[in-house]
């Protein structure tokens, strides 16, 4: 278990400290840890960190123990992932916003995880016309089918449509919730959540108990769209949670697809207007499944290298050229310290063999 995950959870206690400024502290100091003992004047020339910022962090910092907190914390909360964890998913590393700790109830599919497995999210109003139940029906059965995982939000409307015709498709899916992993909410659905945690995987960046806050959900929209290799946008009305998670698609490279409709229809026009920003539109199932065979996929594969030493070659055989990956992903990978992991990827760029992204992310060049 990489000691790093403590630290993680102790500074995602900090108010005021979200997943980008997380980011930066960890790329200025290299490790959460060296963050955690840093003195106050050090973190001041983090961008962001104010007054204000360094105080509540100093108040964090004098009453949680990291360890002590990680394993009382554990008691309440016994599944869930950091960046530093090895199953970790794959594909929230790449955004600039992953969350600090990620729970889960369920069954886990690492391949999944490692972004092996296609996922595709698939997002709408709470208020669907008959039009856009048939066809998310439609989508979500021939997305199980064709082997895709279906990411949602559990909400009512098209998110429940979906997960329930992705499981009776044969398929899993992915739950997200704006609530802890062990709150079902809408009530309504305690039947679809059980049957998703049988058979797929209920996720939040929530604990266990955290009530349905009106905040939660416009966040947990970033991590659909973070887990999700496309976004469907069933049907969304003008102003909608829906085009939030496409806002954050598009700032993370995803594509957007989205089903078309009259104008007169209120529920569609929220998704008229993506086609202004390049969304496409899915005309057929089949149409649909063919686009998005056309995404890139990912793979753990080992590739042919160039000779070198030893500890480079372990991990210069981690890094992919087709996703970015976290620091501490890469360090839970190898049995190097990360002071080493870190000389030996300083190593591999100034041999042009690898290079450095935002966000502590490395990729093979």
């Amino acid at each position: 278990m990489s000691e790093e995950r403590a630290y993680w959870l102790a500074w995602s206690q900090v108010p005021g400290i979200g997943p980008i400024l997380l980011q930066r502290l960890q790329t200025h100091f290299t490790t959460l840890e060296s963050a955690w003992s840093a003195p106050e004047k050090a973190l001041r020339q983090v961008e962001g960190l104010g007054g204000r910022l360094v105080a509540a962090i100093g108040e964090c910092r004098s009453r949680i123990d990291p360890q002590e907190f990680l394993e009382e914390h554990l008691q309440k909360n016994p599944q869930f992932w950091t960046p530093s964890d090895r199953h970790y998913p794959r594909l929230l590393l790449e955004i600039p916003s992953p969350p600090a700790v990620l729970y889960y109830r369920g069954l886990v599919n690492p391949e999944e995880n490692q972004g092996i497995i296609p996922t595709v999210g698939i997002v709408g109003t709470r208020q669907p016309t008959e039009h856009g139940l048939r066809w998310t029906r439609k989508i979500s059965t021939a997305l199980a089918k064709a082997g895709f995982t279906v990411v949602s939000g559990l909400a009512a409307g098209i998110d429940g449509e979906a997960h329930q015709s992705c499981l009776q498709g044969g398929g899993r899916t992915l739950a997200v919730m704006g609530t802890g992993v062990d709150r079902v909410y809408p009530a309504q659905h305690v039947n679809l959540y059980r049957q998703i945690q049988a058979q797929g995987l209920i996720l939040s960046e929530y604990a266990n108990q955290a009530a349905p806050e009106r905040g939660n959900f416009p966040a947990r929209n970033r991590i659909i769209a973070g887990l999700s290799r496309a976004i469907i946008v069933i049907e969304a009305p003008e102003k909608s949670g829906s085009l939030i998670t496409s806002s954050y698609a598009q700032e993370f490279n995803r594509d957007v697809y989205i089903l078309p409709n009259s104008p007169d229809v209120n529920a569609a026009r929220g998704c008229l207007k993506l086609l202004h920003q390049g969304a496409e539109v899915i005309l057929s199932t089949e149409e649909l499944l063919e686009q998005l065979g056309a995404i890139p996929q990912l793979t753990t594969e080992p590739e042919s290298s160039p000779h070198l030493e030893p500890d480079l070659e372990v991990v210069y055989r981690v890094l992919t050229t087709t996703a970015p990956m976290g620091f501490d992903l890469i360090v839970s990978q190898v049995e190097l310290s990360a002071s080493q992991v870190s000389g030996i990827l300083l190593q591999l760029e100034l041999m042009g063999l690898a290079t450095q992204l935002p966000g502590m992310r490395y990729q093979k060049v």
